[in-house]
């Protein structure tokens, strides 16, 4: 009877960890230009950036961490105690991460994420519209330079059409993507100070597995603060 006791104990514990490694996410990195140094997997909890696991270099310029994901969400490799960060959605399943150590964060790139090719794809964009408001930024000041009232109208005028279009094309990228947890994420970070409509608009359009993500029941929660302030 003992040995039968022993023998489902291991079994409870083998099924266990079979459960826990199903949402295991490995991050496979390679930089390189880097000899020897220290790389910090880190993520976001409450306020806090903390880190979840480490990997040392030192010859070889690959390395690998883990980390268990009940929801994909945004993940960060960081380079010892530097600045140099590449920020990355995180998913169960191996991710992919290459880089250079002269230009860490721009020379990255990043496989086995299906959010993360979302937003790569929505970054492009945004990417476009930031280039656009620097020119807007430009005209502005030439208008000022010569004191031309006029001219400073028509340029407010523009930013103002350019945020439009840009909040609403956030929120069709979140609405088609709603079969991901990028959606609920873009309409955290880029529509927190537009109109409500358009936050319900996104969170409607969530599929039900969505909804009960971590980006998902934020969502939820800091639409409803909204709402009861309103």
């Amino acid at each position: 009877m003992k040995k039968i006791g022993l023998l489902l104990l291991v079994f409870m514990a083998v099924i266990a960890c079979t459960k826990e490694n199903e949402n295991t996410m490995y991050v496979k990195g390679s930089v390189k230009g880097l000899k020897k140094g220290t790389f910090y997997l880190q993520k976001q909890i409450d306020s806090l950036i903390v880190s979840v696991d480490s990997a040392s270099v030192n010859g070889s310029t690959e390395f690998m961490m883990t980390d268990v994901v009940e929801s994909p969400e945004m993940y960060y490799l960081t380079l010892g105690n530097s600045t140099k960060r590449i920020s990355f959605f995180g998913e169960k399943d191996t991710i992919s991460i290459s880089s250079q150590l002269d230009r860490f964060e721009q020379k990255a790139v990043i496989k086995g994420s299906d959010n993360q090719d979302l937003l790569n794809k929505y970054n492009d964009i945004q990417n476009k519209f930031n280039n656009q408001r620097l020119d807007l930024i430009k005209e502005e000041y030439e208008a000022r330079k010569i004191r031309s009232q006029d001219s400073v109208d028509i340029v407010a005028k523009k930013l103002k059409n350019w945020n439009r279009k840009r909040y609403l094309y956030a929120t069709n990228f979140a609405v088609t993507n709603g079969d991901y947890e990028v959606s609920p994420y873009i309409a955290l970070t880029e529509l927190a100070n537009a109109n409500i409509k358009l936050l319900d608009t996104v969170n409607n359009s969530l599929s039900e597995e969505i909804k009960v993500s971590k980006y998902g029941l934020q969502l939820d929660k800091f639409i409803k603060e909204i709402k009861s302030q309103q």
